[in-house]
């Protein structure tokens, strides 16, 4: 005879073990997440390549938690309790990661600005023309009315076609952070549609240049304000007092009057010995040495929006070079980047979902940054 025994499955058992198991993940996660936070104020003292490395290797363990998390090979009977348990624990790791995808990649460095839009027509003709009008109607009605953001025109010229064409448009977005909003918006626009003047139904495709820049403040000074370019830090300016050289009568070299003062920084020099008195010729050197870094920091600006400027006008308005795509046939709207599409193009034109699309260009842009990352 031969005996046959039975194994016994205790499925409490069994849960308890899955349980801890999630629970161990996700104290796992929370070490990862507590040495994230702490690398996190490293970074926001200063950008370190090594540091942003190893939030790069956390964001991947992160991952490697939530794939065996995503393990729903489970008895059937247990599924109805372990899915709320792990849907609970895989939310928490997802937060952190993003948490820690964020902190990997430096903020733009104009990120905070208000931003300066242009729109021009490509190719298309006149159905070009009314495709820039509309991509301008979009985005004012979505400053104006989603955003309560203030716009000024800088420039707006009609198309020779009349209508709602339009050849050029120029617009300022004034409120901080446009830049950062509006920055993804920059590119070749695509329309498919059938135009209005269009006699036998045939689709036309046509494209719209769109140039986004940041736009820097005017600072207008009133009596007793400073300009922000000439601030400067004492802390890194060194002063050396000396002897007066040259002529000047008996008393010029007698005193340490003459007094030099440099921008350690920039290297920038103002030496001043006019007067016999220190304290003037101290006070005319730091009018100077101010003056300088405010011209030196002006002219780094206007390079770097020049140098700005010149990469988007590399963008070629071509019908092959498009970032996004607006069918109107197929009631659509598809950004190419980041693979993101919307239905309802009413609603989109009208600016009600174009956050949806601006949140996922800048998650495609986050994602892109990361990948670049240098970390050798």
């Amino acid at each position: 005879m031969i005996s046959r025994t039975a194994t016994y499955i205790c499925h409490r058992c069994v849960f308890r073990q899955f349980r801890s198991q999630s629970t161990g993940l996700l104290r796992r996660a929370q070490q990862l997440s507590n040495e994230h936070s702490e690398l996190e104020k490293q970074l926001a003292d200063g950008y370190d390549k090594k540091l942003a490395t190893r939030a790069g290797q956390l964001a991947s363990a992160f991952g490697e938690l939530k794939e065996m998390l995503a393990d729903r090979n489970l008895d059937p009977e247990l599924r109805p309790l372990a899915v709320s348990d792990m849907t609970s624990t895989e939310s928490s790791l997802s937060t952190l990661a993003t948490t820690i995808t964020q902190s990997l990649v430096q903020p733009h460095p104009f990120a905070h600005l208000s931003a300066l839009v242009e729109i021009r027509p490509g190719a298309g003709g006149s159905e070009a023309s009314l495709f820039a009008g509309d991509l301008l109607k979009l985005y004012t009605t979505y400053c104006a009315n989603i955003r309560n953001w203030p716009l000024s025109m800088v420039s707006l010229t009609a198309s020779a076609e009349g209508g709602d064409g339009v050849q050029e448009a120029i617009f300022g977005v004034e409120a901080p952070g446009a830049y950062e909003i509006f920055r993804g918006e920059a590119g070749v626009h695509r329309v498919q549609r059938v135009p209005a003047t269009e006699k036998q139904g045939r689709t036309h495709t046509s494209t719209a240049n769109v140039v986004v820049l940041p736009s820097f403040p005017q600072v207008e000074l009133g009596e007793g304000e400073e300009d922000p370019d000439s601030i400067i830090d004492m802390k890194d300016v060194r002063v050396d007092v000396m002897r007066a050289r040259g002529a000047g009568g008996q008393h010029v070299n007698t005193t340490d009057s003459a007094v030099r003062m440099t921008h350690i920084p920039t290297g920038i020099v103002a030496a001043i010995q006019d007067s016999r008195s220190q304290h003037k010729n101290r006070a005319k050197a730091m009018m100077v040495l101010k003056s300088r870094i405010a011209e030196k920091r002006r002219a780094e600006r206007e390079a770097e929006e020049l140098a700005l400027r010149r990469s988007v006008a590399k963008v070629n308005a071509g019908r092959s070079d498009k970032m996004r795509t607006y069918n109107y046939i197929q009631n659509r709207v598809t950004d190419h980047r980041c693979g993101f599409s919307l239905h309802d193009l009413p609603s989109f034109m009208n600016g009600e979902t174009l956050d949806s699309m601006i949140d996922q260009v800048r998650k495609w842009q986050m994602e892109r940054d990361v990948e670049n990352l240098d970390t050798r």
